[in-house]
């Protein structure tokens, strides 16, 4: 690997300029020396924090460590040292954790830090999410009655991620395509990454040749040179087909269509390509349009028996085998007949909603996204759903509406974004009388702070249904069940 043998050689540089001493010891000490960045320190790490941190407190000084599990003793090699705190990467393993995997499926998670539990033991790792969410509920002395079930895991722990979104930098003739290190603008080069889809990774392999041989202008955000910055790769696992995004920085006609007819043609698989242009500073991904190069526009993917059409900008959960299990508990707890009307909030293109809409009479969706609504009124025409209503707007407003409308829903599936729901939300949301809220959340932290307000407007929360949505990271997803405190109201 091209950035492995940089990294090596970056290392070995550091070594002949802070390895020349013995390495630091973390202790107490009366006359500690200065930390400095790239120093060696030696560690016992203790905890790993909500970040994927392995980390450790010596001295008064805050250590967090980038690839250390708990139980390591290690070499530790400094990155930032700030306001007593001290933040540093994985530089040699002393003793090895109980938690930590014989044969992890990544050799270098610990640069990477993009799947930070990725050399834990994967029993130990649900173990870990369940406490976090143990951790987050007990900050509410009111909802110590909710049961917490074990995790929901999916078939595959690896290889499941079906979309990617990639910087491009480095110049054509050694093309870097990865994701920015933590807190950096480094780009840390990915080849071969066990997490995405077999196809993500040969679409890369592709591009990257494509780079090379067309001689395609690399973006440079110092420089404001350059054409190519972002790609993005969707795949649908049913059809086996891929989707390709090229984001430039200006208008470009010979190049990328020149890129894309090499991609096509070196991989049959890929279906879609469209370009974008973004020439705004930041890291914003996505400009404002898309260009197709292909006759075909998206990707259809099939969730049992519902089928949903994906466009470049669609929202669908990146682990389409854990999306599948978040669908099917949402359903059995629904409980639906064909008398029920749902109400599915922060739809996106539609894809909880239609998986419960042969079971209910009507079913509701709002989304602020108009993009995301026009998707999910085609994925209503192609599974053939007359009983579905798709809306774009403001969430407070719209459910006003239908409380002014005297619609009367009987189970309501909230399914924001990582903040959770603003109160006013919630407060419109009890105001309609559900007999059932859904709550699908993906931070166990907004979604106990939710649930706790939730209460206060008489919804009590009966069980918590974690999904491993996102194997080998930090991050997890649950399904809450909330049923009304008064039946009878």
């Amino acid at each position: 690997m091209k950035t492995e043998n940089k990294n090596r050689t970056q290392e070995k540089r550091s070594r002949i300029s802070t390895d020349k001493a013995a390495p630091v010891v973390a202790t107490q000490e009366q006359h500690k020396p200065r930390l400095l960045r790239n120093m060696i320190v030696e560690l016992t790490i203790t905890a790993i924090d909500e970040d994927g941190y392995g980390t450790a407190r010596v001295d008064g000084l805050s250590y967090k460590i980038g690839g250390a599990l708990p139980g390591d003793v290690i070499r530790a090699k400094i990155d930032h040292v700030s306001f007593g705190a001290v933040t540093g990467h994985l530089y040699k393993l002393l003793k090895f954790s109980p938690l930590r995997s014989k044969r992890p499926p990544c050799s270098v998670g610990a640069e990477c830090l993009g799947c930070p539990l990725i050399a834990m033991r994967y029993t130990d790792q649900k173990v870990w999410k369940r406490g976090m969410i143990l951790n987050e509920l007990a900050k509410y002395p009111a909802l110590a009655a909710v049961t917490v079930h074990p995790l929901l895991s999916p078939d595959r722990l690896i290889h499941y991620r079906n979309s990617a979104k990639l910087v491009v930098a480095g110049k054509h003739s050694e093309p870097v395509l990865g994701i920015y290190r933590r807190a950096s603008h480094d780009v840390f080069d990915l080849e071969a990454c066990p997490i995405h889809h077999p196809l993500i990774n040969r679409v890369m392999e592709v591009v990257r040749r494509g780079i090379t041989k067309l001689k395609v202008p690399i973006f440079n955000p110092r420089s404001k040179m350059g054409l190519l910055r972002y790609l993005v790769v969707r795949v649908s696992e049913s059809e086996q087909k891929a989707m390709v995004v090229l984001i430039t920085a200006d208008k470009s006609y010979n190049e990328i269509h020149h890129l894309s007819k090499f991609v096509r043609e070196a991989l049959p698989e890929v279906e879609v390509i469209a370009s974008n242009v973004n020439s705004s500073d930041g890291n914003v991904i996505f400009g404002q349009k898309d260009t197709f190069l292909t006759p075909k526009h998206y990707l259809t993917e099939r969730l049992g028996d519902m089928y949903v059409q994906i466009s470049p900008r669609s929202f669908f959960q990146v682990n389409t085998a854990g999306a599948r299990l978040i669908y099917e508990k949402v359903r059995e707890w629904a409980a639906l007949d064909k008398n029920s009307t749902v109400l599915d909030l922060y739809c996106g293109i539609g894809g909880i909603g239609l998986f419960l809409a042969d079971q209910a009479k009507k079913v509701i969706g709002i989304e602020v996204v108009e993009e995301a609504v026009a998707d999910a009124r085609k994925n209503a025409r192609l599974n053939g759903f007359k009983n579905c209503r798709f809306e774009a707007g403001d969430a407070a407003d719209l459910l006003e509406e239908l409380a002014d409308d005297g619609e009367q829903v009987d189970v309501v599936v909230l399914n924001p974004p990582r903040k959770g729901c603003d109160e006013a939300v919630l407060q419109r949301v009890a105001g309609l009388s559900p007999l059932k809220i859904l709550y699908v959340s993906c931070s166990p932290e907004s979604l106990m702070r939710d649930l706790d307000i939730l209460l206060k407007l008489g919804y009590a929360c009966q069980e918590i249904q974690p999904v491993d949505m996102f194997p080998q990271t930090v991050h997890v997803e649950n399904v809450a069940r909330l049923e009304k405190n008064d039946k009878s109201a």
